[in-house]
């Protein structure tokens, strides 16, 4: 009983330097100045960036690079894609100096494929700054309640027994329904 309980720890001290390997040589495990580090790296590159909103879908990284070439040095142009590879309509523009990210905002508003782009400049994103929005009730379907059920207090109707009013939904604005309907 003893050789079985000496070789269950042996192996679990095995597995535990397998696993702190595998860790250290993934680069799960960093420590703190290491990620100051590339936080400070990521946000001076998006200091160096600028967001291009409305980009026609048939554009191409190189008519991106081309169109804020004027601007300065363009390292790189990333076109976002969603799952399936299509374009999403947005582009970021990565270039060699800060001042580059100035000249390229003065082309807010420009033609590129017939579309006006929008230019801003590249916000740095911070994680764990999402704020919780909880779901809101639609009021097509039931409200359903996480609370447990607790039966409504008795309401005596002042229209009599099986005598209910017809109750409609609030109207909301339809641009198609006519008001003089005669």
């Amino acid at each position: 009983m003893k050789k079985r309980l000496k070789d269950m720890e042996d192996e679990a001290t095995a597995l535990r330097e397998m696993q702190s390997k595998v860790e250290q040589e993934m680069g799960a495990v960093q420590d703190p100045a290491a990620a100051a580090a590339n936080q400070a790296n990521r946000e001076e590159v998006d200091s160096r960036s600028i967001f291009v909103g409305n980009v026609d879908y048939s554009c191409t990284p190189e008519e991106v690079q081309q169109h804020f070439q004027s601007c300065g040095t363009v390292n790189r142009v990333t076109i976002r894609t969603n799952k399936y590879g299509q374009p999403k309509g947005y582009a970021y523009v990565e270039f060699l100096e800060a001042e580059a990210v100035e000249q390229a905002i003065l082309l807010n508003e420009t033609e590129l494929h017939g579309r006006q782009l929008k230019v801003s400049a590249k916000r740095t994103n911070v994680p764990g700054m999402k704020q919780f929005r909880p779901r809101r009730a639609n009021p097509h379907t039931g409200y359903r309640s996480r609370t447990p059920y607790m039966p409504a207090p008795i309401f005596y109707s002042p229209y009599g027994y099986g005598k209910v009013p017809r109750f409609r939904m609030p109207m909301r604005y339809n641009p198609y329904f006519q008001a003089s309907r005669f």
